[in-house]
């Protein structure tokens, strides 16, 4: 998208014409960093900050003071997204941490994610909404257990592009050698697994080398550093069209016998999960089917005339239809599959086993339905990549399964719509959420 060109004329303003240069959006980001433990996740995320200088004076001086406190001789980045008292102590990455920062080009939203197994489904929950994943090895380790089970899970939740960062060049002389058999190890796991679409770089996230500046130690890598490939990679959404899915979360009747314009205001309002809708579309709502056609689209009572995805909005309809909180409006032409069982790739988060024989509730966009495992599949061993049998899962496990619903769902592939194809489980007796699930 580029912003358009502006150009004040000299016999409007009586001054000289001034023509203000294109600038180049190339939209929000959003790009996760993961890996094994200790690859440098952290830093990295830290170097990026300090070398766009997006790092505000007194946060710079409060790392500073603390990286001195530890007799460290230089500051240590990493402690700008470990802000847990338990993360700093232990020098490791528990929650995932969330950070934003922009160029001249684009603005970006960067989850850092741990590395150790337990917190294995944290890192679920910062994959679900990013669009670019680095993948960090550290270069004198390789390809580890935990490198192999982050990718994995990358591809699972839909993360359509990796970079894999060969992080820590510096303690390996920044060895070309070293460089091309990690590359080689990964490729081969990447085959099995059927993960495609990854670029490769070595860097030194402590030192700056191939992040944002090329460094002199890396002259035998020709190819973008880190920030030149974050700049070009295209944004969510963008790749291809995707159909207009507007689930409801709320119905705003105002009902304001003052206001006369108000009285009849009929308005649902949600959030634009994919696609777009103008005024005149015809939709449909479900799950009762009747169609109207869109009567205008509104952002705080204004008119915009058209939404586009990820933004939250407000639809009139031409036609009073029965329409409420966890319903969806989808144009007439592009109705999902209503459906009462669904097979799906399940992430189970709880340290409770899936059970069987209980009965669960599956949040789907605004709409709940109770339901209950009728198989699985098989569970994924991510150290051998091997689909295995298995009757029960635990915290961390990745299996295959079908759920048979108490109501119907309007879903849509996760490979196709990411918004309508991911769902929660959740536990009715506490309200914890035990499962994360991508639907096949």
């Amino acid at each position: 998208m580029l912003r358009k060109h502006f150009a004040r004329s000299a016999t409007a303003l009586g001054t000289p014409s001034m023509t203000i240069h294109t600038i180049e959006d190339h939209g929000l980001l959003r790009f996760l960093t993961c890996g094994s433990v200790d690859d440098g996740k952290s830093t990295l995320i830290g170097r990026l900050l300090f070398d766009t200088k997006t790092i505000l004076a007194d946060t710079l001086n409060a790392i500073e003071k603390t990286s001195q406190k530890r007799g460290l001789g230089a500051v240590d980045l990493s402690l700008l997204t470990d802000g847990l008292q338990a993360e700093r102590e232990q020098g490791i990455t528990i929650d995932v941490a969330y950070r934003y920062f922009s160029t001249g080009t684009r603005k970006y939203i960067i989850a850092d994610a741990p590395g150790h197994e337990q917190y294995t489904r944290n890192m679920v929950t910062a994959a679900s909404t990013a669009n670019l994943a680095i993948i960090l090895i550290d270069a004198r380790k390789g390809v580890l257990t935990q490198t192999r089970r982050h990718s994995k899970l990358a591809a699972l939740v839909g993360i359509p592009h990796l970079v894999v960062a060969i992080n820590k060049m510096d303690l390996v002389d920044y060895s070309q050698e070293t460089y091309e058999k990690i590359k080689a190890d990964y490729l081969e796991f990447a085959a099995k697994v059927g993960i495609e679409d990854i670029r490769f770089i070595p860097l030194s996230a402590l030192n700056g080398d191939m992040i944002v500046d090329r460094g002199d130690n890396l002259d035998w890598y020709d190819g973008p550093t880190l920030m030149e490939i974050l700049e070009a990679a295209p944004a969510a959404h963008t790749e291809h069209a995707e159909p207009f899915r507007f689930p409801v979360q709320y119905v705003c009747r105002p009902q304001d016998s003052a206001n006369p314009e108000l009285h009849d205001y009929r308005g649902f309002m949600g959030r634009v999960e994919s696609g777009s809708i103008k005024v005149g579309d015809q939709v449909t709502v479900l799950p009762n089917g009747l169609e109207s056609t869109v009567k205008a689209v509104q952002i705080g009572g204004v008119d915009i005339g058209e939404a586009f995805t990820e933004q939250s909005v407000t639809i009139l309809l031409a036609d009073e239809i029965d329409c409420s909180r966890g319903d969806m409006i989808v144009k007439s032409a592009e109705a999902p599959a209503a459906v009462k069982e669904i097979r799906a790739t399940v992430c189970w988060l709880a340290e409770a086993p899936l059970d069987r024989a209980r009965t669960y509730l599956i949040r789907h966009t605004t709409r709940d339905s109770k339901a209950k495992l009728t198989a699985i599949d098989h569970r994924l061993d991510v150290n051998t990549l091997d689909k295995v049998a298995a009757d029960k899962l635990a915290m961390n496990d990745i299996a295959e399964v079908t759920f048979k619903l108490a109501q119907p769902l309007f879903v849509d592939p996760y490979a196709e719509n990411r918004g309508t194809g991911a769902f929660i489980v959740i536990d009715e007796s506490n309200n914890n959420t035990v499962g994360a699930g991508m639907i096949l």
